[in-house]
């Protein structure tokens, strides 16, 4: 017997057997959700049921009562991935994979489900958008050139072609898979919700569904999902909510590198991030991107690396500048890699407290490689980079690298972790980092923005190559400092 529906305000609450554009309780638009109410027992009793199968009414321990039991994990055979995870896949958990449109979350999953076939693990692969044939050529590309540790190939997993829930539901109480993946949740329809695929009722019915069986049989389900046009994962908040890790794969399509981050870990830290590289066998894990990034890293004006904190690990990326004569009353500001306010913060600082003005600039700052920084530590990096494309003048002793954070008053303050991005900057042959004051040996402290420029660009001309973009008025209080 199907389960009745009833569609839900989510701004409100109130409750309605049919759907409505216009919420008659609140009077909100397009608001109305279509949720299945809860099964009934024979005796009307609604179905009740405690976290970790114990009865509800067992009475509360205190937390020093209970016992801590060992996470027990399966490898995925990509050690970037089982970073990010914490170690592996827990069984019984659900995670969410989200990314944008041929990213590569596909034949990550792929290649997952590969090596734990290889290792010895019943897998599943539930595809709803792709056919068992399309699925089947991907495969076979990732079989040609098996990842690295990862002894299974993508052609030994079984696949299930199929957007209806209860076939799913079925096929998984069956085989009972220790993994399985499905592509993707936005895809699949339960029959007892009325609703489209995608709708906002039938993702949390489905997530709910999947995320009990799993609980219950110690599957390990990894979810893709599709993300909106700004980036975010698509469906409802709650979906994120209910899953145990979600992890965001970013990066360019039009460039080899990928990265792996964690916004959710109930099962390890969420400070992790795993780079990789898309290839035509797949993709393949980068072990030393610092390594990569130093030896493309130019002499020019308005390159500089960057020592910054990926997780646990050090990483070195260039960061590069480019500052031109803007011909629009709105000079542009166009940044790929980093936070767009954060360079209009930098920017700010530079024009009041080093005499350095882009007001009349288009100004571009880009992250060489695709890859992401969201810390603090990135703000001398743009600085000195802008500052050497806006007076056409390289850095000295380049390739340099720095890192530490701007404050509002022109200072360079302190930023985790100095002593392993000095090491990593070391290992790579980049000494004299500039970098706060009492960060550590091998580098260079700077307690002011002013005076990481006067290490950076000792004797630096004012004016662009061009000749076209002005350096800002520097005040009387700043006149002993304005050579630079």
């Amino acid at each position: 017997m199907p389960r009745k529906s009833v569609h839900v305000c989510s701004d409100c609450g109130a409750q309605e057997a049919k759907w409505h554009g216009q919420c008659p309780a609140c009077g909100a638009w397009n608001t109305l959700v279509e949720e299945a109410l809860p099964q009934e027992l024979k005796g009307g009793s609604r179905r009740l049921r405690a976290v970790g199968g114990s009865s509800a009414s067992e009475a509360p321990k205190r937390l020093r009562d209970v016992g801590s039991a060992p996470v027990r994990r399966m490898s995925s055979g990509i050690g970037e991935l089982d970073r990010v995870l914490g170690g592996g896949l827990v069984p019984g958990s659900l995670t969410l994979l989200g990314g944008s449109p041929g990213i590569g979350k596909s034949t990550l999953t792929n290649m997952v489900l590969g090596n734990l076939a290889g290792a010895g693990h019943a897998t599943l692969y539930v595809s709803g958008e792709e056919s068992a044939e399309q699925v089947r050529l991907r495969a076979e590309r990732l079989s040609a050139e098996p990842a690295p540790g990862g002894p299974g190939s993508a052609l030994d997993v079984p696949i299930l072609a199929e957007t209806e829930l209860e076939a799913v539901l079925a096929t998984l109480a069956a085989m009972r898979p220790a993994a399985c993946v499905i592509d993707s949740v936005q895809t699949l329809r339960s029959a007892e919700l009325s609703g489209a695929p995608g709708s906002v009722g039938q993702v949390r019915e489905v997530a709910a569904r999947i995320m009990e069986l799993a609980k219950q049989q110690g599957t390990a389900v990894i979810l893709v999902g599709h993300v909106t046009k700004d980036g975010a994962l698509a469906g409802p908040r709650v979906l994120e909510h209910l899953v145990d890790c979600v992890l965001q794969f970013e990066g360019e399509r039009e460039r080899p590198y990928r990265e792996l981050r964690a916004l959710k870990n109930r099962f390890g830290s969420t400070n992790e991030a795993g780079l990789f590289e898309m290839r035509q066998g797949g993709l393949v894990e980068v072990l030393d991107a610092s390594a990569r990034f130093v030896a493309e890293a130019t002499r020019a004006p308005g390159s500089v690396v960057l020592a910054t904190m990926e997780g646990s690990r050090p990483l070195l990326v260039e960061v590069q500048a480019l500052v031109a004569s803007s011909e629009l009353e709105q000079p542009r500001r166009v940044v790929s890699g980093l936070d767009r306010n954060r360079l209009a913060l930098v920017l700010a600082i530079l024009g009041r407290h080093a005499g350095v003005g882009t007001g009349a600039a288009d100004v571009f700052v880009n992250v060489v490689g695709g890859v992401r920084v969201d810390e603090p530590g990135c703000d001398l990096a743009v600085a000195l980079a802008v500052a050497s494309a806006a007076r056409g003048v390289p850095l000295t002793d380049g390739p340099r690298a720095c890192f530490g954070e701007l404050g509002l008053t022109g200072e360079l303050r302190w930023v985790g972790h100095p002593e392993r991005r000095l090491e990593e900057a070391s290992r790579h042959g980049l000494g004299d980092v500039i970098a706060p004051p009492d960060s550590g040996a091998g580098s260079t402290g700077a307690a002011t923005l002013r005076e990481a420029l006067a290490i950076a660009l000792p004797g630096g001309s004012k004016r662009h190559g061009d000749g076209v973009l002005r350096a800002a008025r520097v005040t009387p209080a700043e006149a002993p400092l304005g050579a630079l």
